[in-house]
């Protein structure tokens, strides 16, 4: 599928990108941020313009074509690094790092959000909310071994959702056929913010695989970091 490229670097080497890439972009959140909230003087914001501008020229001297996609090596280890939520690459991404429970379907995150994710004053917007809460649908959905693309999302508000710490969990309810149903919600300090449900499907071009891993009992590789 288009998208998904098999590369051949190690785990090794796999891990020392992300030790490279993942403090560099939360370099690039924390500019974000700054450019929001700063209060410098007129000259100061035209001399770091500038000087970003020059940085981005620097970084664009080589790059890929298109978006990132999601690469995996031979050992099943894929890179969704340039995922909205859980991006290692990705400044736009909170990131989430979400947690598994096994392989039950069930997973949550810990995680922040700042200003650059507000929408009404000092609440998270709330595509922002089910922005995550489609990633950890499918996250959970992909847990219990039953991977697929979001068919449907619904979402209930309960309350506003504040920015600061805040904690997203998911499950799978009920599975039928190529068919995955799943819940989630997010919670703040004070209670269930927001819930959702969601359906996912598993997509066409991978269904044969599915099936005959699926007959033989084996797991669903690769798995996305």
């Amino acid at each position: 599928m288009a998208g998904y490229v098999q590369d051949d670097i190690s785990s090794e080497e796999q891990d020392r990108q992300r030790d490279l890439y993942a403090p560099f972009t939360a370099a690039l959140r924390g500019l974000v941020d700054a450019g929001i909230r700063t209060e410098v003087d007129d000259d100061e914001i035209r001399a770091v313009q500038a000087e970003v501008e020059a940085l981005t020229e620097r970084l664009r001297v080589r790059q890929i074509a298109g978006s990132y996609g999601v690469r995996f090596n031979q050992e099943g280890r894929g890179r969704a690094w340039g995922n909205a939520v859980v991006g290692v690459r990705n400044a736009v991404a909170p990131p989430l790092v979400i947690e598994h429970e096994g392989e039950t379907g069930r997973v949550w995150s810990d995680f922040h959000l700042g200003a650059a994710y507000e929408g009404p004053p000092t609440l998270v917007h709330g595509g922002v909310s089910a922005l995550i809460l489609d990633q950890m649908l499918g996250e959970a959905a992909g847990a219990g071994k039953r991977p697929g693309m979001t068919g449907t999302l619904t979402l209930v508000y309960r309350q506003g959702t504040p920015l600061g710490p805040l904690r997203a969990e998911a499950w799978i309810d009920r599975v039928d056929g190529i068919k995955t149903w799943a819940k989630g919600r997010i919670l703040g300090p004070d209670g269930v913010t927001v819930e959702a449900e969601g359906v996912f499907i598993l997509p066409k071009w991978a269904r044969p695989a599915f099936a005959e891993q699926e007959s033989a009992t084996q797991p669903t590789p690769p798995f996305f970091e």
